[in-house]
């Protein structure tokens, strides 16, 4: 549908265009001047009526797609410098991670990587990754959010969750093995949006991560382990 829809054919979303692009409730319609010149397909009008559209056609796709931009997320990645990710909870706790939490925990951090559901690979500093032993091919499963703390010589890789996808056991020993050639120390972190949300995953979060919740962004709860927010070499026991 993404062709019907940059040519304004079809709107996307149009009940709630800042629905979530990956949200199962997505809604697709067909757009009012394209189903009106439809229906005088086969008539006496069709000639001029299809003239009309078609001279209307650029701007009117024009229109759509300026609209569609407004609804993405802007998020601040450095002093004068932002990326838009699509719209949706997901998208707001990412940017929520690389405004507050980067600003307080990583001070003097550099983003390297924010997914994004509208486009797996939002934004990614590949080299600047590929500087620090780690290189990634399309189908490695990357955290939702990378922060390089330079101060620190830390990597920090974020999990954004709204609905799944906690840093558990099985996540930590993937992250482990995507960033084995990291010469950074891996701090691991799991970002919920409130504390609700995060008593629904409290059980399953592995031992010597750290915890953040948007609604609360000057605390970091820390689960267990002799230091607090910093990297492990030894081998990890899990929640």
């Amino acid at each position: 549908m993404h062709q019907f829809v940059d040519a304004a054919i079809a709107l996307y979303n149009p009940d709630k265009p800042d629905r979530a692009v990956n949200s199962p409730a997505a809604v697709y319609q067909i757009e009012p001047s394209t189903l009106a010149l439809l229906r005088t397909f086969d008539t006496g009008a069709w000639h001029d009526n299809l003239t009309a559209y078609l001279a209307q056609r650029q701007t009117l796709a024009s229109q759509y797609a300026k609209e569609r931009k407004r609804k993405l997320i802007p998020v601040q990645i450095a002093p004068g410098q932002e990326i838009a990710l699509s719209p949706g909870e997901h998208s707001e706790l990412i940017r929520a991670i690389i405004e507050e939490f980067g600003a307080r925990f990583v001070p003097g951090g550099l983003l390297i990587y924010a997914g994004d559901t509208g486009d797996k690979w939002g934004y990614f500093d590949a080299p600047l990754l590929a500087r620090l032993g780690v290189r990634v091919d399309a189908h490695g499963k990357m955290p939702d959010v990378v922060l390089y703390y330079p101060e620190r010589g830390w990597l920090v890789l974020v999990e954004s969750v709204t609905s799944h996808g906690p840093v558990d056991g099985k996540r930590h020993a993937e992250l482990g093995r995507l960033f084995a050639g990291s010469t950074a120390g891996l701090v691991y972190v799991t970002a919920f949006p409130n504390r609700t949300t995060m008593s629904r995953f409290l059980g399953e979060i592995a031992w010597e991560t750290e915890v953040w919740v948007a609604d609360a962004p000057s605390h970091l709860i820390h689960f267990n382990g002799e230091r607090f927010l910093g990297p492990y070499t030894s081998s990890m026991s899990y929640a």
